[in-house]
């Protein structure tokens, strides 16, 4: 059998190119497409050990809001940091300051919310909320607002919203599997302390729809659900995915995975 020897030069290009691309600077966010029971999903894992999830609300010297998704990609890139990914956080209030818990960088701007049956608040009132927070040893998870509390950890970046979708792998007892309350929904999870999954549906779902997609396909034990009608996720080179632009308004929080310097 023949066999085509490649020039030297030629040779050594393809393993630069194979090597560089192997770097963790170079890797792709991994960001899918999921089907679940008839419905149509955007799933991104985001693994900790490689990405640095982030939280902004505030552009920080001038205290303004960012807003939205889009002026955060601006911002970052006149700084020179490209973004791989970005979602909406937690609820927050009709001055779109958040409503519960907000902790950027370590430092806490919003203090945990425990403020029970408010029906202003929404979602955030049907119980349990909870939260998701990044800690600086760089593990993730999702918990109870009770649970986070009498845990008394201090936070790197962590949001609260609600409600639960699932609790220690159960879905919350709230949610109806025949709920006509249809809306898009986007959701997270820690499927591991390292590895964080979010997810935003394609169309209108219900509460317990959503939550199995994170029990059932995702594999999630504790998952947190994160907004409704205005979600999106951001993928950079596939831009958005969640509900259509013109339901979206003004963001609080916007998690963020900026590629590395």
């Amino acid at each position: 059998m023949l066999r085509r020897v490649l020039p030297h030069g030629l040779l050594t290009l393809l393993l630069l190119v194979g090597v560089l691309g192997c770097t963790p600077g170079a890797r792709a966010l991994d960001s899918r497409e999921l089907a679940f029971e008839g419905q149509n999903y955007r799933v991104v894992h985001v693994n900790l050990k490689r990405e640095e999830l982030s939280l902004h609300w505030r552009e920080p010297a001038s205290g303004q809001p960012f807003g939205s998704i889009e002026t955060l990609r601006q911002w970052g890139e006149q700084r020179g940091r490209r973004l791989l990914f970005a979602a909406n956080a937690g609820i927050y209030d009709h001055k779109f300051a958040p409503l519960g818990l907000h902790v950027e960088n370590g430092k806490t701007v919003v203090p945990l919310n425990l403020a029970h049956g408010n029906p202003a608040s929404g979602n955030f009132s049907l119980l349990p909320n909870g939260v998701f927070a990044v800690y600086p040893d760089g593990h993730a998870a999702v918990r109870t607002s009770a649970a986070f509390k009498a845990e008394g950890r201090s936070a790197q970046w962590a949001t609260q919203s609600g409600p639960m979708l699932l609790i220690d792998g159960k879905l919350n007892e709230q949610f109806l599997d025949d709920s006509a309350s249809m809306k898009w929904r986007s959701g997270v999870c820690a499927r591991t302390p390292t590895e964080v999954i979010f997810a935003v549906s394609e169309t209108p779902v219900n509460f317990h729809a959503f939550g199995r997609l994170f029990r059932d396909k995702l594999g999630c034990r504790d998952a947190l659900y994160l907004d409704g009608s205005i979600s999106q996720l951001y993928v950079d080179g596939e831009g958005y995915a969640g509900a259509p632009a013109f339901m979206v308004k003004p963001y609080a929080g916007i998690f963020a995975v900026f590629a590395k310097p």
